[in-house]
């Protein structure tokens, strides 16, 4: 299985701001709604299926402009563990065109102790 996880998006009027292209706070959104979907699309594949990711540090840029009807392909995958610390890309493409790009760490959480999990360095292996 890839780790890449993506879907498409049609950018309709809630996603616009003032300024008539897509507002930036939704990109941020998006980056998480899209890193929830794929953890729930593959963690049944792991040892810690009822555990929860919280997000550390977010760093975004913005490329190019999305108008209203536009359609986005978002891409996201995790990179290679550091530490505790889970970085997770998520990109946005329109017309083949990276439009947003999204570097993010995660750490992993025990949802009954709220301790931080540490995962093993090759833990992507079994995805």
């Amino acid at each position: 299985m890839s780790l890449i996880y993506e879907k498409q998006i049609v950018v309709t009027e809630e996603h616009i701001d003032r300024n008539n292209h897509v507002n930036n706070v939704q990109y941020v959104k998006w980056v998480e709604e899209i890193a929830g979907e794929h953890w729930d699309f593959v963690k049944h594949k792991t040892n810690n299926p009822d555990d929860i990711w919280m997000l550390l540090d977010h760093h975004i840029q913005y490329k190019k402009q999305v108008y209203l009807g536009e359609i986005l392909t978002i891409k996201t995958y995790p990179k290679t563990p550091e530490g505790i610390r889970q970085p997770r890309k998520v990109e946005f493409y329109c017309n083949d065109q990276l439009v947003v790009d999204s570097l993010t760490l995660w750490v992993f959480i025990d949802k009954e102790t709220e301790r931080i999990i540490r995962l093993e360095s090759d833990w992507l292996d079994i995805l």
